[in-house]
C-alpha cells in the first residue's frame, strides 16, 4: 500500500495537484512510520524529498482545532528554516493549521507576539528557541512531535546541549532525526533520546530517474579563478551553485565580481537575513546565473534545476566532493560538475574522482565557451 492512501483526503488532493513525477524512497519509507508514532533516524541525500517526508505526516497528526503548539521542526540555519516554512505554507492552505518561524536574526518581540496566537507548528533554530523558553514565552510541554532537520548538525557538539535541553523539556513526544549524513556518533546520541527508533537509510542509487552527470575540470591558476567564474556566469542557460572552501575567499571574490557587474550572488554567514533572502530569490528567479557559497552556507538549500555545480576550490574530502556534486542531475535532468583545478590540487582531485563511474573530462575556455580538450586542442584549432 502506498503512503498516499494513509494520508487524509485534503493531503491526497494537494499531492495530486502538485503533480509529482513519482514518490521518493524516503517518503515511502518514513511517512508510514511517522504516522504510526515511531521515533525515527532517517538518512537520505539532500534534495530527495526529505522535507515533504516529514511535513505531510506532521500536517496529518496535528489538530487545527486545538489552540496550542503541537509540533516543532528544529533547524541549524536561518535559510533552511525559511525554506521549510515556505513548504508548510504551501501545504496548509485551507486546513486551519498555522505555522510560525522562530529563527535567530529576526525580531524576538514580533516572535513573542506570534506565539500569543498559539500556532500549531513552529520551525526554529536552537538558540532562539532556547531564548524563548527562558523568558517563558515558549512552552515545550505542549509539543508532541519534534523533527530535527539536518540532525547531524543539530546533534553535533556545538548544538547538542541546547537541543537536548529543548527535547527534555517536553513530556511525551515523538522524535524524528533526518539528515543527508548520519555518523555512528550522531546515531548513538539520537538513540539515547529515543524509544526503539526505526532506522531508515536511502542511498543515492535508490533515487529514481537520476539524470546523467558529467564531471569535468578546467586547469587554471589560483589568481585567474575569479575571472573564469565571471566568464562562466555569462554562459547561456547557466544555473550554477559554486563552492569555495573559506569565507575569506568568498568575500574577496564577491567584491571583485560585484565590481565587474557579474550576474553572480554570494551566500555567507555574515549577511543579514534580508540580504540572504534576496540573494536566494535572485538566483531562484534567474536574475543571476551563479550562487557562490561555502558548504556551511549551502547546507539544506534545496534549489531545483541546477545545471552546474562548480568546485571553485577542490573540497577537503571525498564526502564533501560527492555531497556538493549530488546537487545537480536531479529529477531526471542532466547536470555537470565542473572543477576549477590548479596544479597544486591535481593529486587530490584525482584521488576524489577515481571512484566515479566515468573519467572526468578536461575542458578549456575557447572563444567564449568550454570545449573538450587541453591546450593542444587550441594549438590545433589555431592552425
Amino acid at each position: 500500500m502506498t503512503f498516499l492512501q494513509e494520508l487524509n483526503e485534503t493531503l491526497q488532493e494537494k499531492w495530486a495537484k502538485a503533480n509529482f513525477a513519482f514518490e521518493m524512497p524516503i517518503q515511502t519509507q518514513l511517512i508510514p512510520h511517522m504516522l504510526n508514532g515511531s521515533d525515527i533516524v532517517a538518512e537520505s541525500p539532500t534534495g530527495t524529498g526529505k522535507t515533504l517526508a516529514y511535513v505531510l505526516p506532521l500536517l496529518q497528526k496535528v489538530d487545527p482545532t486545538k489552540k496550542q503548539i503541537q509540533a516543532l521542526v528544529m533547524v541549524p540555519s536561518q535559510e533552511l528554516g525559511m525554506q521549510i516554512v515556505e513548504v508548510f505554507r504551501e501545504w496548509v492552505v485551507g486546513t486551519g493549521i498555522t505555522v510560525a518561524q522562530l529563527i535567530g536574526g529576526a525580531n524576538i518581540q514580533r516572535q513573542i507576539e506570534t506565539l500569543k496566537k498559539k500556532p500549531t507548528i513552529i520551525v526554529g533554530t536552537p538558540g532562539r528557541l532556547q531564548e524563548l523558553v527562558k523568558v517563558k514565552k515558549l512552552k515545550m510541554h505542549e509539543v508532541k512531535i519534534i523533527v530535527l532537520d539536518e540532525g547531524d548538525q543539530l546533534l553535533s557538539r556545538e548544538h547538542r546541549t541546547t537541543v537536548k535541553g529543548l527535547i527534555d523539556a517536553t513530556l511525551e513526544r515523538q522524535l524524528v532525526v533526518a539528515s543527508a549524513t548520519i555518523t555512528d556518533e550522531i546515531e548513538l546520541v539520537a538513540e539515547r533520546m529515543m524509544k526503539d527508533p526505526v532506522r531508515i537509510q536511502v542511498s543515492a542509487e535508490e533515487i529514481p530517474s537520476k539524470g546523467e552527470v558529467i564531471h569535468s575540470f578546467v586547469k587554471t591558476e589560483t589568481r585567474d579563478k575569479t575571472e573564469l567564474l565571471r566568464r562562466i556566469s555569462h554562459l547561456e542557460g547557466m544555473k550554477g551553485l559554486a563552492f569555495v572552501n573559506s569565507i575569506d575567499q568568498l568575500l574577496m571574490k564577491d567584491a571583485k565580481l560585484t565590481y565587474r557587474d557579474a550576474p553572480i550572488v554570494s551566500l555567507h554567514s555574515e549577511m543579514k537575513k534580508e540580504e540572504r533572502k534576496k540573494a536566494l530569490d535572485d538566483f531562484k528567479n534567474g536574475k543571476v546565473s551563479i550562487l557562490i557559497a561555502t558548504d556551511i552556507a549551502a547546507r539544506g538549500l534545496d534549489i531545483s534545476g541546477l545545471t552546474h555545480v562548480i568546485h571553485v576550490d577542490v573540497p577537503h574530502s571525498i564526502e564533501q566532493y560527492l555531497h556538493r556534486s549530488g546537487r545537480t542531475g536531479r529529477a531526471g535532468k542532466d547536470g555537470e560538475v565542473l572543477t576549477l583545478l590548479t596544479y597544486a590540487d591535481e593529486k587530490t582531485y584525482k584521488k576524489w574522482t577515481k571512484e566515479l563511474p566515468s573519467k572526468p573530462v578536461q575542458k578549456i575556455w575557447y572563444r567564449g565557451e568550454f570545449i573538450e580538450g587541453s591546450s593542444k586542442t587550441i594549438e590545433k584549432k589555431g592552425r
